[in-house]
């Protein structure tokens, strides 16, 4: 089990905190979409063949991938900011190094370095969780999360602007330039966060979920180029199964896991990562299907004809609907709670991609469902990290997202091979040219609400979450009364909740001990039958609620306390372990 502490005082969080983040997300997404302007191009400026210069897109997939939930697991540890800095600053030197050659090679490890990146986006919602007020936490996280979408549609209409009017390697010098700038201003702007999750790395955990996925993400990016019923793709499956089940067998007797499956395991964390591969199915089928379209010549019959950069500014209402939704998200989350937001945004996709199969006759149609499908995304992708955070301690934040990062990022691979295989499947060859046919286009499309679909039951079997406290008002009607209501405003103003076992039974008369970031005890309780407890506090600020029970090991939680709320609800889980109090 993990353990917090608050190694400082809670810095307050200044106003260019969320956009300065929000930025950094944005920054590390268009390392996606960064070379898709020039994708056709890349065998001839790489002077290899076509299959060896699509590694450049895949290696910054799996180090992505690999690097997302072991960043945030590091940023739980030793502090978030600084492994966004960390993170930030090898994007910085992979995109040097990706701008100094044209070998293949050199290339690809330029990229890999670039994916390390993505785990910047669930470390700036941990660092948002930890340092702003509840009613500002709603839309700073729906930014940050929808910040892989508006990086990716913003970055196609100004990389191929870029792309059809200089050289190509001025996009890498472009990505160093906004990487620095990124860090300059979270080093000015962003405190570090006082959670700390305390133990080890787990590198063991890292190595054996490196492993697997690069097991299991390899054959589906390289799937359709080895043919799916290859040895090579049908043994690497295989070869993922087996490590993943290995690897999670560790997990679950590792003392300080890499990756909580329990926690994992509980169904609002659960169903929210299964949707999340959904959506980033769904997200993924647009930005592979409207670009090639309006680029396609007219004389095809149903191409639009536009130019690269035309194109790109075609699909960009995608990333600016998913930008804008933010604080729409906010409001509606806020009345109906984040589950209800999840299925809108479903709905809205589902709508945009039914009605984007008979819109695709002219430019302007493209628009119009690159706007739907934006507010859609927009809204789930909002949804998604206030479902994890909502359902994770805070000392495990930055691992939890950074899990279900990775589960869209596997969304957004297997919508990459699955419809590159259908659009392959699907054309024309014309003079030894392979040309994408609107048959294939529109298959494309219904794959994407299918999955939609798919989001959607598995959205429905969310548990709806609770309401939020609401601060008691309490009269008195003498003066005696009124020192006693006084000293029960003083009970609600602290911090409540149930202890529970590994198994999430409650646990009876535990010992609940609260403890102040100056590790002086600040007040203590005991849970009753039910396994409640309450705990009054003396003073805003960060604080540690430690459990003890007979028959089970302590466990320590990291908690805040503003002063002006009422009652914050946090529950203990306790290890499982025997040991002798």
């Amino acid at each position: 089990m993990t353990h917090t502490t608050t190694d400082e005082p809670r810095r307050e969080a200044s106003g260019a905190v969320v956009p300065v983040l929000a930025f950094a997300g944005i920054v590390v997404a268009v390392m996606q979409t960064l070379l898709v302007p020039v994708i056709k191009d890349l065998p001839l400026l790489l002077h290899t063949a076509p299959s060896n210069a699509t590694w450049v897109l895949t290696s910054t997939l799996l180090s992505g991938a690999v690097a997302t939930p072991i960043m945030g697991r590091l940023g739980d540890l030793y502090g978030k900011r600084r492994m966004l800095i960390a993170s930030l600053a090898v994007m910085v030197i992979g995109a040097l190094v990706s701008a100094l050659t044209s070998q293949l090679l050199v290339m690809i490890v330029g990229r890999t370095l670039q994916g390390f990146a993505m785990g910047a986006i669930p470390l700036g919602i941990g660092l948002m969780r930890d340092m702003l007020p509840r009613e500002r936490l709603g839309s700073a996280m729906a930014l940050m999360s929808s910040s892989i979408g508006v990086g990716g549609g913003l970055a196609l209409p100004a990389a191929a602007l870029v792309a059809q009017h200089m050289n190509w390697h001025a996009l890498f010098y472009g990505a160093a330039g906004l990487g620095v700038l990124a860090i300059a201003l979270t080093l000015l702007t962003v405190p570090e966060s006082p959670m700390r999750a305390a133990g080890t790395f787990d590198l063991p955990g890292a190595l054996g979920l490196s492993a697997g996925l690069v097991l299991l993400l390899l054959p589906i990016t390289k799937g359709s180029d080895w043919g799916w019923s290859s040895a090579t793709t049908l043994g690497l499956f295989v070869a993922a199964v087996v490590v993943l089940l290995l690897w999670g067998l560790y997990e679950l007797r590792a003392k300080a896991p890499l990756v909580d499956l329990r926690t994992t395991a509980r169904p609002a964390v659960l169903f929210t990562n299964l949707a999340s591969i959904m959506v980033g199915v769904a997200f993924y089928v647009v930005s592979l299907v409207l670009p090639q379209l309006l680029q396609l010549p007219k004389a095809t019959g149903y191409g639009l004809g536009q130019s690269m950069v035309v194109a790109g500014l075609c699909v960009a209402p995608l990333g600016l609907t998913m930008m804008f939704t933010a604080p729409v998200y906010a409001r509606l989350s806020a009345r109906y709670g984040p589950k209800t937001t999840l299925i809108m945004g479903l709905l809205i996709i589902a709508i945009g991609y039914g009605g984007g199969l008979g819109l695709m006759q002219a430019a302007w149609e493209t628009i119009v469902t690159s706007v739907i499908l934006g507010a859609g995304i927009g809204l789930a992708y909002s949804s998604l990290p206030a479902l994890i955070v909502g359902a994770v301690p805070a000392s495990e934040t930055g691992a939890a997202n950074g899990l279900n990062t990775l589960m869209r990022s596997i969304g957004t691979s297997v919508s990459s091979a699955v419809i590159g295989m259908v659009l392959a499947n699907t054309a024309h060859t014309v003079g030894g040219m392979a040309i994408p046919t609107m048959h294939g286009f529109r298959v494309s499309f219904l794959i994407a609400t299918g999955a939609v679909a798919a989001g959607l039951m598995l959205a429905l079997f969310l548990p709806k979450a609770g309401r939020p406290v609401r601060q008691v008002r309490l009269r008195a009607s003498s003066e005696e009364d009124e020192a006693v209501l006084e000293l029960a405003e003083e009970v609600l103003r602290g911090f409540r909740g149930r202890v529970l076992d590994a198994t999430g039974v409650p646990v009876a008369r535990a010992k609940v001990t609260l403890i102040d970031h100056r590790g002086r005890q600040a007040g203590a309780a005991v849970s009753d039958e039910a396994g409640r407890y309450q705990l009054a506090v003396p003073a805003r600020g960060a604080y540690v609620l430690a459990a003890r029970a007979y028959g089970h090991g302590p466990l320590a939680s990291a908690a805040t306390h503003s002063g002006e709320e009422g009652a914050v609800d946090v529950d203990l889980a306790l290890p499982g372990e025997t040991v002798s109090l």
